[in-house]
């Protein structure tokens, strides 16, 4: 399915001020629009229908990437052989699942809002916060050199389109061990930027991701290191800091976890092992 990527980004006049002089220009702003994700499991007990799941801020753009990214880290999904079909209309995208056998039903009790900035607003308690990855767990016993981190800032600089036209917008990149950048995703929000990478990796069968790094443009949330762990994913490197609760599930889930990286400079806040210093 080929989707609209046209609409990100709008164009507004505006003015611009920059000491005493002033003009009129035309800027580009990135796009933020609700998305509502809804499923249907059309052979559950008793049959499901237009099930509305989840309301979403979010850049038009990969929003089946971003429906099925959703689903995964919230631990609806468990493989890719469960979506029988998606649909994709007027900010809507709703997914048939063909089964309900490996489907956590009762996690489809909770609704969510979610706006570009807040990836868990609306759960209803701790307990939903934290999910549980279906997947095999993994030690990711890899080194990278430590000078090879210095280098995604600008790889990514290079890839983000939307950003380069509007300043305004998040990314979440998958690397190599290499180095070698294998695919990005962008957002208004952070958490979409990765739901979006990882519901891409999941609709191919990539998963697990134990022996790559995933490369965030902004801060880092505990919400963010969540589902890279659902992914599988063991090392993750920001532009921006970690917080208190992402550091402390980095080292609950053996993350690797680098913050404030830039071409001559990065904090590791755990799992330094996997970095050859």
């Amino acid at each position: 399915m080929k989707e609209d990527t046209e609409k990100s980004t709008i164009t507004k006049k505006i003015i611009k001020v920059k000491f005493d002089e002033t003009e009129e220009i035309t800027d580009t702003l990135a796009v933020e629009e609700p998305l509502e994700i809804s499923i249907s499991v059309l052979q559950a007990s008793p049959p499901i229908s237009n099930k509305n799941i989840s309301i979403t801020m979010r850049t038009p753009g990969n929003d089946t990437d971003l429906a099925v990214g959703f689903l995964f880290t919230e631990g609806i999904l468990a493989t890719a052989d469960q979506i029988d079909k998606i649909s994709l209309a007027d900010n809507t995208v709703h997914i048939y699942l063909n089964n309900s056998e490996n489907i956590d039903l009762s996690k489809l009790e909770r609704h969510f809002y979610t706006s570009s900035s807040c990836g868990v607003c609306g759960k209803a308690s701790l307990e939903a916060i934290k999910t549980v990855s279906l997947l095999p767990p993994s030690s990711a016993n890899f080194q990278v050199e430590k000078n090879l981190l210095n280098s995604f800032p600008e790889i990514l600089n290079q890839q983000q389109t939307i950003f380069n036209r509007t300043g305004g917008i998040h990314a979440a990149a998958l690397f190599e061990l290499s180095g070698n950048i294998l695919n990005l995703r962008e957002d208004v929000g952070r958490h979409n930027a990765l739901d979006k990478l990882i519901g891409n990796c999941f609709q191919h069968n990539h998963f697990p991701l134990d022996n790559h790094i995933l490369f965030l443009s902004g801060r880092v949330s505990f919400e963010l290191i969540q589902k890279a762990v659902m992914a599988g994913i063991h090392f993750i490197a920001a532009v921006g800091a970690p917080s208190s609760l992402a550091v402390e599930m980095a080292i609950e889930h053996d993350v690797t976890l680098v913050g404030f990286l830039s071409k001559t400079r990065y904090n590791i806040y755990n799992g330094a092992n996997r970095i050859k210093i």
